[in-house]
């Protein structure tokens, strides 16, 4: 006798609409200061640190809707809830920051070509700076919050953040190191560097997330925590097979074949069933788990790994 049992955890979040509207804030903030900064010195890395910010904001915009529509419970036609918005939230802004990052390119190409004088140079960089210390500290916020609530858009939009900053910075270096030494070319050289650190964070995000939307399994962390589990559990009489693993958003998912003697009775599966199943979320909170019974004597029974099957 088999015996299928699926138990689906909740993710238990607090609602994020907070962060990404602290988000939104940052974004429009560091825009208008970094415009000011643009425009009173001319410098096409701080124009670049301007651009990169417009993208913050509709990163954040886009991470607003997607952590809206991840909290709602699962319905009928969406029976394992809507955790995979966020991948599409973290996947826009990839992709948007590589754009951001091809325009920069090009703008510090035309500069490198078409050197211009740089104007009121203190100025500028001291309100580049303010911008830069507000992103830090949204960043840090969201980091924060992305570890604590295993958010993917959050995580994201901290990381997306970060790289502002460290693009300030080395835009701040590049504006200075003009205003000392004259050297114009140093300005847009710099903001090919931005550009270039810029693509490699955007490639990392849309990679993460389409790890998440093509299924893939829980990282080795994880798939470690889960095997803890089972060893307590594998004996003469107990065997697993079959094991998959996948996320969605915050949720996790395991299904396994438990292997018991045929003798059991329905009720001595079920117990064992129910421990196990508690111990496994207990080792991996949010974790959903589906658990198949099959008799240990069966030869069949260990012949079912392909996943078309199902």
């Amino acid at each position: 006798m088999t015996q299928g049992s699926l138990l689906t955890v909740g993710t238990d979040r607090p609602h994020l609409n907070k962060y990404a509207w602290l988000a939104i804030a940052a974004a429009l903030a560091t825009i208008l200061l970094k415009t000011g900064a643009w425009w009173v010195t001319g410098s096409v890395g701080l124009l670049s640190d301007a651009l990169e910010s417009i993208v913050n904001l509709v990163g954040a915009m886009m991470a607003l809707a997607m952590l809206t529509l991840a909290a709602r419970p699962p319905d009928e036609s969406h029976t394992y809830g809507h955790g995979k918005a966020e991948y599409f939230s973290s996947g826009l802004e990839g992709g948007l920051i590589v754009v951001a990052a091809l325009a920069i390119g090009w703008a510090a190409i035309e500069r490198l070509l078409q050197p211009q004088p740089l104007e009121q140079v203190g100025a500028g960089l001291a309100v580049a700076v303010v911008a830069s210390l507000i992103n830090l500290g949204v960043s840090l916020t969201l980091r924060k919050a992305a570890r604590q609530h295993d958010s993917i858009t959050l995580a994201a939009s901290a990381s997306h953040l970060m790289t502002d900053v460290w693009t300030s910075a080395g835009v701040v270096a590049g504006v200075a190191l003009v205003g000392i030494t004259g050297w114009l070319w140093l300005d847009p050289l710099l903001a090919l560097g931005v550009a270039v650190n810029i693509i490699v964070t955007g490639y990392l995000i849309m990679r993460d997330s389409a790890h998440g939307l093509m299924d893939r399994s829980l990282p080795e962390e994880a798939l470690q925590r889960i095997e803890s589990v089972l060893a307590t559990y594998r004996g003469p009489e107990v065997e697993f097979h079959a094991l998959r693993t996948r996320a969605a958003g915050a949720r996790r998912f395991a299904s396994m074949h438990v292997l018991v003697p045929g003798a059991w009775t329905v009720q001595q599966g079920h117990d064992l069933l129910e421990r196990l199943e508690a111990d496994l979320r207990s080792a991996l909170p949010g974790l959903s788990v589906l658990t198949h019974l099959e008799p240990l004597e069966d030869p069949a029974a260990r012949d079912d790994h392909d996943i078309s099957l199902y």
